[in-house]
């Protein structure tokens, strides 16, 4: 399997893993579905880190902490991405659901993501 390929699995863990937090949020506790996506997307970044790390690019020359570092740089801003998506979709169409309107989002980050993983983080 491809690199590419293995970002898209990796990519889908995180989104099951982004609407399940989301999901839980929006049930557990009166937060709403904005600050909700906030938590949400802070887990899902730390689980595609994992993955990413481990079966999608493999370990960079970095050290953890630094290739940490710049994960995160790179998954917050195409998370800023996502979540400006999620509330445009949200304000516009007040009848969608927050859990599609996070597939959409998702979507539209996520080639961001990947071309900020590999040329920034991950490179060789």
């Amino acid at each position: 399997m491809g690199r590419l390929a293995r970002f898209i699995v990796a990519g889908g863990i995180g989104f099951v893993a982004d609407a399940a937090a989301l999901w839980l949020v929006l049930t557990i506790a009166p937060l709403g579905p904005f600050v909700a996506r906030i938590i949400s997307i802070g887990f899902a970044l730390s689980v595609t880190w994992l993955i990413n790390r481990h079966l999608t690019f493999s370990p960079s020359s970095r050290g953890v902490a630094q290739e940490g570092a710049r994960y995160g740089g790179v998954g917050i801003a195409t998370s800023v991405v996502n979540y400006l998506v999620y509330c445009a979709m949200l304000f516009a169409l007040p009848m969608v659901s927050p859990l599609i309107a996070l597939a959409i989002a998702s979507l539209i980050a996520m080639a961001l993501s990947f071309l900020g993983y590999s040329k920034l983080v991950f490179d060789r």
